[in-house]
């Protein structure tokens, strides 16, 4: 009896320090939901979600800021605040944005939709909403332990004027790509559009409540979760989708007993390499379809997805299967065109699928990359109006020791002008003999007095209007752009 009392307090004891270490972090949360759009139909649910997941997370620990119907100017606002609360708490800081709305991709960039937005073309999508990029960006400019975010955000698109240019759903990002501690979830996968739901919640939103109240559960397990509840909720016309590069484990709610402690799966490990699709053949040879379908899409690669269609071709899922595997890998084809944002990658990614949604917008950018400016070329610095020196030495270098591009460029004759230099461009660097003085716009100094730097008038350059969506491209997942 002494001993199983004693086992029991070891047990106990145990519970009470995983338990008190799961909240010794500060927990900051933003939810945002987006339901009364002014030029568009109000969405009914994402007040809803925004409600239920103020509460989730309360219950969870985290301080929560939740706004709804915010302006542009509001949701900048509201992101600035949540990053000064985050500085302040420190960096020990999981920091959790939630937000319901409406989202849109424009040229390859994810936008988060507010309220008062009104477009008539694409062009007014950067001026009026706000960049998902930017988002992320001002989140990871203060030390944070992780930071989470959760995106229902990939409905259809609202706006006649940009149904038939726009991408459908949001474009695809890669977190790997960014700083590491950054959880990234969509509601369904790139390039798709997500459901609004029958119920007061959305589809995602439900199955999130759902496997996050789930004692004990790691957050990859949580999503796996979510994935396969919402692709049973909406017969496979949504599942949802998540990039992470989380280096430490995160709960929404700590284990309550040791059972729960030993029954939540340990995430995998960050350095363990994906499944090839010969490994996945073998792990779902010999399971019923239902099982192994709900295994690939808990799992969610490409490579779970292809080793599925190859056996079990004649199912009631292959459908579906296939439909994911040819979005999934357009997506991953935009992403690396608009990555190296030349116009070969956009021929190549037309040549690959001539007829998408993303079409228009492949060409559009191939259009627009004919009046991106080019580098200046390197000039070798003049040397036509130096002092005539003493003559050398005849060069004792064979022939054979010149490089070829110089034995064959003719002899220059260069014949000395008086021409005054045009303002526009710098003027020519002298080397003078000592004693000499050098004439500038200024001070007349000889050799001795101060330091004299020729005068070279400013150049004129492109200005940064042409970025963000219009004139310029981004070049990783976090912002850079050219």
């Amino acid at each position: 009896m002494f001993r199983t009392a004693f086992c029991s307090a070891l047990l106990l004891s145990a519970f009470l320090a995983g338990s008190s270490a799961a909240h010794a972090e500060n927990r900051l949360a933003l939810v945002i939901g987006e339901s009364a759009y002014r030029a568009v139909p109000s969405l009914p649910n994402p007040a809803n979600d925004a409600r239920a997941m103020s509460k989730l997370l309360t219950d969870s620990g985290f301080e929560v800021t939740t706004a709804a119907d915010l302006s542009q100017k509001e949701l900048n606002q509201k992101v600035g605040d949540f990053t000064a609360e985050i500085a302040a708490k420190g960096p020990d800081t999981v920091a959790l944005v939630f937000y319901a709305g409406h989202g849109l991709q424009i040229d390859g960039e994810n936008y988060l939709v507010p309220v008062d937005v009104d477009p008539k073309r694409e062009a007014d999508i950067p001026l009026q909403a706000v960049r998902l990029n930017d988002v992320l960006n001002t989140l990871n400019s203060v030390p944070t332990r992780m930071r989470i975010l959760l995106l229902d955000a990939c409905r259809n698109n609202p706006f006649p004027a940009l149904n038939q240019t726009a991408g459908r759903g949001l474009a695809l990002v890669d977190t790997k790509t960014g700083a590491p501690g950054t959880f990234l979830s969509y509601s369904t996968s790139p390039g798709a559009e997500a459901e609004d739901g029958q119920g007061s919640d959305s589809p995602y939103t439900s199955a999130l409540l759902t496997a996050a109240r789930t004692p004990g559960l790691p957050i990859e397990q949580a999503f796996k979760q979510v994935r396969v509840a919402v692709n049973k909720a909406t017969g496979g016309r949504q599942t949802p989708w998540e990039s992470s590069s989380l280096t430490e484990d995160f709960k929404f709610v700590a284990a309550t007993d040791a059972r729960d402690a030993n029954a939540a799966l340990p995430p995998a490990a960050a350095n363990t390499p994906k499944r090839t699709v010969d490994q996945w053949k073998r792990d779902l040879q010999g399971k019923q379809p239902d099982a192994a379908h709900e295994m690939i899409v808990a799992d969610g690669t490409l490579e779970a997805y292809q080793a599925y269609d190859a056996l079990f071709s004649k199912s009631q899922f292959a459908p579906e299967v296939r439909e994911w595997i040819v979005r999934q890998s357009k997506m991953l084809a935009w992403k690396e065109a608009v990555l190296i944002n030349t116009a070969a990658s956009y021929r190549s990614f037309l040549a690959q699928y001539p007829d998408t949604d993303l079409s228009i917008t492949a060409r559009t950018l191939i259009e627009r990359l004919r009046f991106k400016p080019n580098p200046l070329p390197q000039v070798a610095a003049l040397n036509t109006c130096t002092t005539p020196s003493a003559p050398s030495a005849p060069s004792q270098l064979k022939k054979a020791d010149i490089a070829p591009a110089i034995q064959q460029t003719p002899p220059v004759v260069i014949k000395k002008v008086a021409v005054t230099p045009p303002r526009e461009i710098d003027p020519p660097v002298r080397t003078l003999p000592p004693s000499r003085e050098v004439y500038v716009d200024g001070p007349v100094y000889g050799y001795g007095g101060p330091p004299v730097r020729p005068f070279r008038p400013a150049r004129l350059g492109w200005g940064g209007g042409f970025q963000g969506g219009m004139m310029g491209r981004p070049m990783g997942g976090f912002g850079r752009r050219f």
